[in-house]
């Protein structure tokens, strides 16, 4: 692993000599080499330095990093071809996939906070130096002020935990704590990173305003920090959160179908596509707060489908507004007539982004309704209605933007390329090939 971390180091200063496309190589190779760090009896942490290790949580969200990273590049050439400070743009990526990296593999909560923290900064560059409209400036506040106000509680109880208790290995963490106030203050940070609904207002605003690369990293890896935090962090609380947990789990469903039915009502195809995002994770967040096994497994499997999912989504609509200069779905319709080949990925992405099968999403809603259902028949009322209406949002994408009468004011629309294909092929392919490996996703528990 530290030659992975050593290879990240060398790629520092490849960057300011402007070769993107042997950093994108790069990315790739490492993704590949991590590849064959998969333990399939990995049940345990391997790989284990002082504050450091591998569990098959950690290496399915580390190799998710890599390859949205990767995939960030390809999406990118229009700012290597337009000399927007690619240089710059290539050093933010790897500093950033360095902090996510370096996040997911330790296995001390105090050095995951201090790395998940440092995510931010990049993330921030990111949407504030290359975003498209002036509000991106607010959107990088929203973002960074939303997390940071919540994270400061957090930063005091991992101090007051480590005086108490002498340690911050996850795997030594399992004392039963069950002061409600310190369970708030170490989960808050999660809930907004998820995003929780009512804590979710920074993100549609910071998706719209953020190039195709900041909305991929986004909705591919950042909300998957607050869950991989969750995921580690709920054994704590076994005691306190069997009696209030409900409550974060009927606020989970309910977000869910009112965000659901905000979609529907979007003309800005970004926007659609990063409210569908608090929906899909809202399910996932529910499923976690049941605390068993099953809602454990379905939050990962939904974690990994949907930063695959909607990172292509968003790479589909940053197609069409790079050819039209605008996400409107009232300008971006009739695309079937003039893109018939795109027309074919948007049905493929839609279709998975609604969980129809073979998708990983399937398996993560298949997972997360038998964990839901088991803990309360009634949350079978707002799973359907989920359900359905990610259906309904879903078609409504499709049909809007690819049918009907195309825009008048089309002066000229060139094909896709070979880049833009293989980008949305590499999205496509991971999100249902890798349900044929899904009881793989199940052995970290």
């Amino acid at each position: 692993m530290m030659m992975i971390f050593m290879g990240l180091l060398f790629l520092i200063p490849l960057c300011f000599f402007n070769l993107f496309w042997l950093v994108q190589l790069m990315f790739f190779i490492f993704s590949f080499i991590f590849l064959l760090f998969f333990y399939s009896n990995s049940f345990f942490y391997t790989n284990i330095t002082n504050y450091f290790g591998l569990d098959l949580l950690s290496w399915s969200l580390i190799l998710l990093t890599f390859w949205i990273c990767s995939l960030m590049i390809m999406a990118s050439e229009k700012i290597f071809k337009l000399g927007n400070f690619g240089y710059l743009f290539l050093f933010v990526m790897v500093v950033l996939l360095i902090s996510l990296f370096m996040a997911f593999y330790s296995m001390n909560f105090f050095i995951f906070y201090l790395f998940f923290e440092i995510s931010l900064i990049p993330t921030l560059i990111l949407i504030v130096g290359w975003g498209y409209q002036p509000e991106r400036i607010e959107a990088g506040i929203y973002l960074l002020f939303y997390t940071l106000f919540v994270s400061l509680p957090m930063m005091i109880f991992i101090f007051y935990y480590y005086e108490v208790y002498f340690t911050l290995e996850f795997s030594l963490m399992s004392t039963d704590l069950s002061n409600i106030f310190f369970y708030l203050c170490s989960i808050g940070v999660f809930l907004v990173k998820i995003p929780m609904f009512f804590v979710h207002l920074w993100l549609p605003k910071a998706h719209v305003e953020a190039p195709v690369s900041g909305s991929m990293i986004l909705a591919g890896i950042m909300l998957k920090l607050g869950g991989y935090g969750l995921l580690r962090i709920l054994k704590l609380y076994c005691m306190i959160g069997m009696k209030i947990n409900f409550i974060f789990l009927v606020v989970s469903l309910l977000g869910g179908f009112i965000v659901s039915l905000i979609c529907i009502r979007q003309s800005d195809v970004k926007s659609l596509i990063a409210y569908s995002s608090v929906s899909h994770m809202g399910l996932a967040l529910a499923g976690l707060m049941t605390l068993n096994i099953w809602g454990f497994w379905g939050s990962l499997v939904m974690m990994l489908a949907h930063g695959l999912c909607s990172s292509g989504l968003f790479c589909l609509a940053n197609i069409g507004y790079e050819r039209l200069g605008s996400r409107s779905l009232y300008i971006n319709k009739g695309l079937l007539n003039v893109m018939p080949s795109l027309s074919f990925w948007w049905f493929l992405l839609c279709s998975s982004n609604m969980a129809a099968p073979p998708s990983l999403n399937l398996l993560g809603e298949i997972m997360l309704i038998n964990s839901l259902i088991s803990f309360s028949n009634i949350s079978m009322i707002f799973l359907s209605l989920v359900s359905f209406f990610s259906a309904v949002y879903s078609l409504f994408l499709y049909s809007y933007s690819q049918h009907g009468k195309f825009y008048s004011g089309f002066y000229s629309v060139y094909q896709g390329f070979f880049r833009e294909y293989l980008l949305l092929f590499l999205h496509w392919v991971p999100l249902n090939i890798l349900v044929l490996k899904g009881e793989s996703l199940a052995l970290w528990i």
